[in-house]
């Protein structure tokens, strides 16, 4: 991903650190936690100064899933709370401030837009640069929260509604290697986790009943074992797996479910991963390799990929707990390092339900051609 029309350098070129470093609100609004953030970017690395989430699960939880006007709703209700609490936190008011991020997609509109119309109001208020941040990309950083990490690197992106294998060479210029042609690894995690009965969101309580289970007792598919790239689907294993469901008839028996469900999952993305790492280890004689997204604090998947880079020589490394899934700290960080290199948005850009890291390959190669036919995953 380079730069797009999305971003504008600055006329006075990058904004250096100084001796303060940066400072900057990041803001995240993008399916449903409403969070807020204050980072500080400087020689020493990342600083989080605050970091305040407020999350709607109980509010989706009879739904078995995220509303998308419901969480839209409560986004307007508590953001300028959060953010309020994330400045007070912070120790700073807005004249500390070098700059606000804001997501800006992708994800689900409506969301989106609260987040990013407030961020543009704090901007135009305090007369701060504005950073629209692509919610991928600040996944892609997120591991830079807890250490710092040096670009280039291969990052496994995995969340609820992503999973991808990324070139990471820097912000803003990223390459996408492989991503999924329908589902992504939390999406199963939660649909099968619902036809489980397990409630919402599914993947943690799908985990903690896996422990107790033997997944040899299942057998499910194996996706695309005929193709030699570093795609994913998840698409065949939901099915059969929330099928097998109907079947279950004790706690042992969704335990061993569950079991088979996490198994499987972890070994495409191992499978995948190492096709990706061979490659990427041709070209890097610097092999690092970092997972990020919610579906990196699943332990098992974490162990299984960090095996996995020991066998082929990479250094691993994952954000942070409290960092995996959605937060506005690293919203913040993208921003800052975006500011850092004088890339910041104007006042009128536009929300994005779709907003691929990669779009160069995302519209040379697209994962799903035109039809005809509109969907949801058009």
């Amino acid at each position: 991903m380079k730069m797009d029309a999305d971003y504008s350098r600055a006329t006075d070129g990058a904004t250096e650190r100084g001796s303060d470093g940066l400072t900057v609100l990041g803001l995240e609004t993008s399916c449903d936690e409403t969070a807020a953030s204050v980072v500080r970017l400087s020689a020493a690395g990342a600083e989080v100064l605050s970091s305040v989430i407020h999350s709607q699960i109980d509010e989706h939880a009879a739904f078995g899933g995220v509303v998308p006007e419901i969480a839209a709703r409560s986004h307007v209700e508590m953001i300028d709370g959060v953010a309020r609490r994330a400045m007070s936190e912070a120790g700073i008011d807005y004249a500390a401030l070098d700059g606000v991020a804001a997501t800006a997609g992708p994800g689900l509109v409506g969301g989106v837009m609260v987040g990013l119309s407030y961020g543009k109001a704090v901007a135009l208020a305090r007369d701060l640069p504005l950073i629209a941040v692509n919610h991928l990309e600040g996944h892609a950083v997120s591991a830079r929260l807890g250490a710092e990490t040096t670009y280039p690197f291969l990052l496994l992106l995995v969340s609820g509604g992503h999973c991808q294998l990324l070139e990471v060479r820097g912000i803003g210029d990223m390459s996408r290697l492989g991503t999924t042609i329908d589902d992504a690894a939390g999406e199963a995690f939660d649909k099968i986790a619902k036809a489980m009965g397990l409630g919402y969101p599914g993947g943690p309580v799908l985990e903690t009943l896996a422990a107790s289970g033997d997944g040899s007792r299942f057998e499910l598919p194996r996706a695309l074992l005929g193709r030699k790239d570093c795609d994913f689907s998840f698409s065949g294993l939901k099915t059969a797996a929330s099928r097998l469901a109907q079947t279950c008839e004790t706690d042992q028996d969704r335990a061993d479910l569950a079991d088979a469900v996490q198994k499987a999952i972890a070994r495409q993305l191992s499978e995948r991963t190492e096709r990706a790492m061979l490659a990427y280890a041709e070209q890097h004689p610097h092999r690092h390799f970092v997972v990020a997204g919610g579906v990196a604090a699943n332990k098992t998947i974490r162990r299984t990929l960090e095996d996995l880079a020991t066998k082929h020589g990479f250094s691993f490394l994952a954000p942070p707990m409290v960092y995996c899934t959605d937060n506005a700290a690293m919203i913040a960080l993208a921003g800052a390092e975006r500011l850092e290199k004088g890339l910041t948005s104007d006042i009128d850009v536009a929300a994005r339900p779709r907003w691929p890291l990669d779009e160069a390959r995302a519209n040379a190669d697209p994962v799903h051609k035109k039809t005809g036919r509109k969907g949801a995953k058009a």
